[in-house]
């Protein structure tokens, strides 16, 4: 299903969510190009909440760029699947292969903040994420790798030790409190 679409039939959480629903429909309505990096001040991404299947662990890694445990996931670069884009990314940064939605449906939204920074030797600058959230499944005795250019660790936490762990004060705050919140809505298998 295509992501206004997605978007439009979407029933936010929170004000936070509200709001950025209504960014993110009046971005993709003003025809931006949203779906690549190309758009230096604003693309989109998306993120997993990957949780196990009894609900009593995520699964994050610690990122090299932000210096902080966070949920997975990344840049569209020119995919239109979203849902595709975060399950490919739990993959790639995390070693896990068998990973599964929990529901195909968007399962948050946010805006983020990106602070310039250097990638690769080059810099980059200050930018927004546009970010769709997706709840994925994966059982937590699977191998997990760390991907070595972008995170130096993997892990599995009980949901309060997520946030705990984060050194982001939005996402301890305010992101990961309602993921998990969010998540109790589907009961563990």
């Amino acid at each position: 299903m295509e992501l206004l679409e997605q978007l439009e039939r979407y029933v936010p959480w929170n004000e936070q969510e509200e709001t950025d629903r209504r960014e993110l429909l009046r971005r993709l309505y003003s025809g931006e190009q949203l779906y690549t990096r190309e758009n230096a001040s604003a693309h989109l991404t998306a993120s997993a909440w990957v949780v196990s299947p009894d609900r009593q662990k995520v699964l994050l890694a610690y990122h090299n760029l932000y210096g902080s445990w966070a949920w997975l996931g990344g840049h569209a670069d020119g995919e239109q699947d979203l849902l595709a884009v975060a399950l490919r990314e739990v993959r790639e940064e995390s070693g896990v292969h068998t990973v599964v939605p929990v529901t195909p449906e968007l399962f948050s939204l946010e805006i983020l903040t990106v602070d310039g920074h250097e990638k690769r030797g080059r810099y980059v600058s200050s930018h927004l994420h546009l970010n769709v959230t997706y709840l994925l499944e994966a059982d937590p005795d699977q191998p997990i790798r760390r991907k070595a250019d972008e995170n130096s660790a993997v892990g599995w936490f009980a949901p309060e030790d997520a946030i705990a762990a984060s050194s982001e004060p939005w996402f301890r705050q305010r992101i990961y409190p309602k993921l998990i919140e969010k998540a109790r809505r589907f009961p563990p298998r």
